[in-house]
């Protein structure tokens, strides 16, 4: 077994060939075109308040209808259902198709579709507003998305009332253009370039002013560069994405233009973070953490041999990943010294996606009938319990979290869980 450290280090290890995992996942990216003790309880349908039928909805045992009533099991032991209810679209895209805002859970489904995060009940759809599986970008109060109508137009709802607010005036100029990222000024878009004919063979990186809807800079992309397949985030003057031609590139949010580029060992079709400064990728064996302003690499994880690790998350200042050891990793974002390292998981689906809430770990598994949303203590990573609905569905699992409460889209069902 290989020795774990923290070393710095401009070196790429060897990527290995692409599980089966990572391929269906790509498979559904495209389709999308664009949070104790040890013991796992998976519940059947019939235990957990899973519906037997397309669309019933049922509240957990201890729950009134109401969302309110309801305790969380010990260790080793899975909660229940609160409520579910299908949906359209799948869960084979964007973990972004899936959000929480206040008590609202929003789902790019078709139509887009907004519910009580307590209750389930829907207050509010829209036939046409989204384009199914696309990514649920928040800037200040604002959801922001591609038109529904493929008009060329960006549109902002007020996520309480799926009220239009705001819309992009961009005269017909991009083809297609997509949000990749918002702040409290600006939205960040990927959108290609309408030629005389109306062909689009070029691409560009934008900024759309939210006061006057109109583009503030565009920066055109490298030629053959995809407008698929994009991760990206936005923290504070800087916007950092990566590509399916393996570039980690980050840009200056006035001025769009590039601070710097970095080639990275595989395409990253994961997720980034970006924190205090840094941006952490998972790339191949490593993990690493480099400055958001020069590129300067701070600190470099090593899992075993051959292994590799998934896309990282940042939540209240505790960096999270898990590799392909089947091992779970809490480690500090400044210094890349890990906090603590769960091995013990070779036995279970390791997660890929990450909310917390309080003391508690939530982590969503990805490809696995015996995967789901699982619960581990933050303070020792050790494994609380596994919430699986029953279907056997291999698809992925997505979790956010939402005051006192989950909100988990796996295949077609959206449910809720008691986080508390």
């Amino acid at each position: 077994m290989a020795t774990r450290n923290v070393r710095t280090s401009d070196g790429h290890a060897a990527d290995g060939a692409l599980s089966r995992r990572r391929l269906l996942r790509l498979a559904g990216a495209g389709l999308g075109v664009v949070i104790a003790g040890t013991v796992t309880t998976a519940c059947g349908p019939e235990e957990d308040g899973a519906s037997g039928g397309a669309g019933e909805s049922k509240p957990s045992a201890g729950g009134k209808g109401d969302g309110d009533a309801f305790t969380t099991p010990p260790a080793g032991s899975a909660p229940r259902a609160l409520w579910q209810e299908a949906t359209g679209v799948g869960s084979l895209g964007s973990d972004q198709v899936l959000a929480v805002v206040g008590n609202v859970v929003l789902l790019a489904d078709d139509p887009l579709t907004a519910r009580d995060i307590a209750t389930g009940k829907k207050l509010w759809s829209l036939p046409g507003a989204a384009q199914p599986g696309a990514r649920l970008i928040m800037g200040g109060d604002t959801l922001y998305l591609a038109s529904g109508e493929y008009d060329g137009d960006l549109v902002g709802l007020d996520p309480a009332t799926g009220k239009e607010t705001w819309r992009s005036r961009l005269g017909g100029r991009y083809a297609q253009p997509r949000p990749i990222g918002a702040d409290a000024e600006r939205v960040y878009v990927i959108a290609g370039i309408l030629e005389k004919d109306l062909s689009s063979r070029t691409n560009v990186i934008a900024a759309i002013d939210i006061r006057t809807g109109k583009a503030l800079w565009n920066e055109k992309r490298d030629t053959g560069t995809e407008e698929s397949g994009l991760t990206s985030a936005v923290l504070g003057e800087r916007l950092v994405y990566t590509d399916h031609r393996e570039n980690l590139t980050v840009r200056d949010t006035t001025t769009g233009r590039q601070l710097w580029s970095k080639k990275i060992s595989r395409s990253n079709f994961e997720r980034i973070a970006v924190h205090d400064g840094a941006v952490f990728v998972a790339d191949g064996r490593h993990l690493r953490a480099f400055a958001l302003d020069d590129g300067t690499e701070r600190w470099a994880l090593e899992t075993e041999e051959f292994d590799t690790f998934n896309g990282p998350a940042v939540l209240e200042g505790v960096l999270y990943a898990s590799d392909s050891a089947h091992a779970l990793w809490a480690v500090d974002p400044a210094t890349g010294k890990r906090r603590w390292h769960n091995p013990d998981l070779r036995e279970v689906s390791v997660p890929r996606q990450f909310a917390k809430v309080g003391d508690t770990l939530y982590g969503a598994t990805e490809f696995d009938e015996n995967g789901g949303v699982q619960a581990y203590d933050a303070r020792d990573g050790k494994l609380r319990w596994t919430y699986n609905d029953g279907t056997g569905a291999i698809d992925p699992w997505y979790v956010v979290s939402g005051g006192k409460r989950l909100a988990a889209l796996h295949g077609r069902r959206l449910l809720a869980l008691p986080a508390v």
